[in-house]
């Protein structure tokens, strides 16, 4: 009989440098909360990363659930990855980031009166400037970390994720957020417990503040 899961986390993996890969892993295993699953979904990556992936993935195969295909993007991934899910509800987790140990009990407990949530994260930065990211509605212009929409921090019942699919691009997370306020009850939240490493030089959101900063 297959195990029932009340929590399904998602997380997408491109190139990812396998000692943060490892972390973000570890973190999720490390949880005060047991029932759940990860989906692990390798977005078309190549070379020794991912051989030293998979021969961490089958010491944990009773957890973890890793799902291959060609490159299509972050987004795309994680939409498939819900249609591969089984838990109640679904959340996510950036494979350069990490959960506190009660990151998922937390985020039962604050969901409890919603259907989606998202939170503010301990971020790990080099620089102040690290807390400010550009503004989905103006890409010249910054606004803090708290004042978003993350991708990591989105947790709610199977039935949001399932009715509303993450379209490509930047902000995708904000689009799905807002899509979400109007179909279903939505709430954002102070925890705290989704540890955002802002300190990863390749982001998507570094490239697009350093190329915007360039252009000025």
């Amino acid at each position: 009989m297959p195990r029932l899961n009340q929590v399904t986390v998602l997380m997408t993996v491109f190139n990812t440098k396998y000692s943060y890969v490892k972390r973000a892993i570890d973190s999720v295993l490390n949880q005060d909360f047991q029932e759940y699953e990860l989906i692990i979904l390798d977005d078309g990556s190549s070379g020794n990363n991912r051989d030293a992936l998979m021969h961490y993935v089958e010491k944990h195969e009773d957890k973890i659930t890793y799902i291959r295909h060609s490159n299509r993007g972050q987004s795309e991934s994680i939409n498939r990855g819900v249609l591969n899910s089984t838990g109640q509800f679904i959340t996510i987790l950036d494979s350069d980031d990490e959960y506190k140990p009660n990151h998922i009990s937390s985020c039962l407990r604050e969901v409890k009166h919603y259907d989606l949530i998202c939170s503010t994260t301990e971020t790990i930065v080099d620089t102040v400037d690290d807390y400010y990211v550009p503004d989905k509605n103006d890409l010249t212009k910054l606004i803090h970390l708290d004042d978003t929409i993350l991708f990591g921090t989105l947790f709610g019942r199977k039935e949001v994720f399932s009715s509303i699919s993450f379209r490509s691009g930047f902000a995708a997370d904000a689009a799905f957020y807002e899509k979400a306020e109007s179909q279903f009850r939505v709430n954002k939240v102070d925890l705290r417990t989704y540890v955002y490493h802002r300190n990863i030089p390749n982001s998507i959101c570094a490239t697009i503040k350093k190329a915007n900063l360039i252009k000025q």
